[in-house]
């Protein structure tokens, strides 16, 4: 039987592993911004900057570079995590961004089942027209030319009967659609496991677990993301064939406002399973980026259902202007009880 022997949850970045730190550009977007959210609110930079503390302090250089290194060593130690579990395949949950899925057809839940799925370079143009300072963080996410991505068809399969059986009505894509680029590739979000954590060389297959996290009018419930875990949990359980599975949470914490009483509550939950916290979470408080943390509530589902509890924790709030915007980054792991780990 297939048995989940290591979990991860990781942020989107700083992913390049350069000491350029260009958050000064994003912070300049964010003072443009009419649009940034706070504890279900909305707000223009000034407004949010006059309900805020001043976090001028963490904007300094010398406080941003020991973040930024930081966050490589905590994606290099998920990295050694997962290369020492020697996993067979990858069940990744993650959000789209509208990169794949858009408004003729946007399911809060679905499971790729294709063979293989192209990682695909963005182009110069791409590149170009991205909001300021996300060009590079984009470079980031992607291989220098497309590379095919081998996939668990069985086990997708498997999954997507499974939780039909278990009452979700889970899309399931075996060609994914051309998307906003064209190229009918994978999204960053799980593009950037691979060139950041995994390695752009890895062949370990993935599984592809899309939860529309961000948009209206059907992302799914904190509860309903918690039971679409655990019924992942049980499916892979169940898998007749023996594979040694790692899952993997990609994005969050909190952002593009960074909300540090939400982040550590929220990671004080994951650490205690505190399934009453996970599962109520409101729809208010998962907005803009912090929608993310359903990808994470999903994976904490899939780790309690099979035996796997946190066993490692960190967390860098990466502010980039003096109202509290920036990323909030989180690192952790999952690893089964020495219970588990002896069957």
């Amino acid at each position: 039987m297939a048995r989940v022997v290591a979990g991860i949850g990781a942020s989107h970045g700083p992913q390049l592993k350069t000491p350029s730190i260009r958050w000064s550009e994003r912070g300049e977007a964010d003072r443009r911004s009419s649009t940034l959210e706070f504890r279900g609110g909305r707000y223009a930079f000034e407004q949010l900057k006059a309900v805020r503390e001043d976090f001028s302090h963490e904007c300094a250089p010398d406080v941003q570079a020991d973040r930024w290194a930081a966050c490589q060593r905590a994606m290099d130690r998920l990295g050694a995590y997962l290369a020492a579990a020697e996993v067979d395949v990858v069940v990744i949950v993650s959000s789209d961004h509208k990169e794949v899925y858009g408004d003729e057809l946007l399911p809060a839940f679905a499971i790729y089942w294709g063979n293989a799925v192209d990682h695909v370079p963005f182009t110069p143009e791409q590149i170009a027209a991205m909001q300021p300072g996300l060009g590079e963080a984009a470079r980031g996410d992607v291989p220098e030319r497309t590379v095919s991505r081998p996939c668990h068809s069985e086990l997708a399969l498997h999954l997507i009967a499974s939780a039909m059986e278990d009452g979700f009505d889970v899309a399931a894509s075996r060609t994914l659609p051309a998307g906003r680029y064209g190229n009918h590739g994978i999204p960053h979000g799980y593009g950037f496991i691979y060139q950041r954590i995994m390695g752009e060389r890895s062949q370990v297959p993935l599984v592809p677990v899309f939860i529309n996290t961000f948009f209206e009018p059907n992302p799914p419930s904190a509860r309903r993301c918690l039971d679409f875990g655990r019924a992942l949990g049980r499916a892979i359980a169940s898998f007749p064939r023996d594979l040694r599975v790692g899952v993997v949470a990609s994005g969050g914490l909190s952002h593009f406002v960074i909300d540090e009483d939400l982040d550590r509550d929220f990671i004080r939950a994951l650490e205690t399973f505190d399934e009453r916290h996970l599962a109520s979470l409101p729809a208010s408080e998962m907005r803009s980026g912090n929608s993310e943390l359903r990808n994470w509530i999903a994976v904490a589902g899939i780790a309690a259902e099979t035996g796997l509890s946190v066993s490692s924790v960190d967390y860098q709030p990466c502010y980039r202007t003096e109202a509290g915007t920036g990323n909030a980054m989180g690192f952790v792991t999952w690893s089964p009880t020495s219970e588990e780990s002896d069957r």
